[in-house]
């Protein structure tokens, strides 16, 4: 039995393919641990802050020096770190936006990763904080960035594996559906999508 944490960052809704394999990830992690729970954030109906000077500050102020307005600023970084400390596994859906991740998902990667509270510096370097988690990341494109001539302008990817780790996030599997507009490619984009083991 696992807590599940869902993230959705497409604004397509039913029409996603990052939704739709996320889905399908989670219809697998349900079979594999049954009992499991599942808690869906999706960031586009609900979307956090873009972060502002008020946010900055609540973050870097002594919680017991937080005022009405700190304690307001910071609530989406809180309960969002407490999500995500208390889940088992995240799965992440990452649709690729001109080669990156939709700003949805970026405002709440930066609500979740703050310095003494997600990751620290150490004598030994960035230490992250939040460990002993699976991460499946979810990521969709129109064309192939996995391999090939476009693998260089793939920075969904790299991006996360990196930001993810610095919090302690380190085992994290990236399932993609791709191709979707290339022609030819779109039946055997899902077949290989959804046959990529977890």
């Amino acid at each position: 039995m696992k807590k599940i944490l869902n993230i959705q960052s497409s604004p397509r809704g039913k029409a996603s393919a990052s939704i739709k394999l996320g889905e399908a990830v989670i219809e697998k992690l349900k079979a594999a641990y049954p009992g499991s729970t599942v808690e869906t954030l999706d960031l586009v109906k609900t979307p956090f802050p873009h972060l502002e000077e008020a946010h900055l500050t609540s973050f870097f102020t002594p919680a017991e020096q937080h005022t009405a307005q700190d304690r307001e600023a910071i609530r989406h970084s809180n309960d969002s770190i407490r999500a995500v400390q208390e889940a088992d596994i995240l799965v992440i859906g990452a649709p690729m936006y001109n080669f990156s991740i939709h700003s949805t998902l970026k405002a709440w990667i930066d609500h979740i990763v703050r310095s003494g509270v997600t990751f620290r510096h150490s004598e030994k370097g960035l230490e992250g904080l939040i460990t002993g988690k699976k991460v499946y990341v979810v990521t969709s494109s129109g064309g192939v960035y996995s391999e090939g001539p476009m693998k260089a302008m793939d920075f969904v990817e790299p991006y996360l594996r990196t930001i993810l780790g610095l919090i302690g996030l380190t085992d994290v599997t990236v399932l993609r559906v791709e191709g979707l507009n290339v022609p030819g490619m779109q039946d055997a984009a899902w077949e290989k999508a959804l046959a990529q083991p977890l």
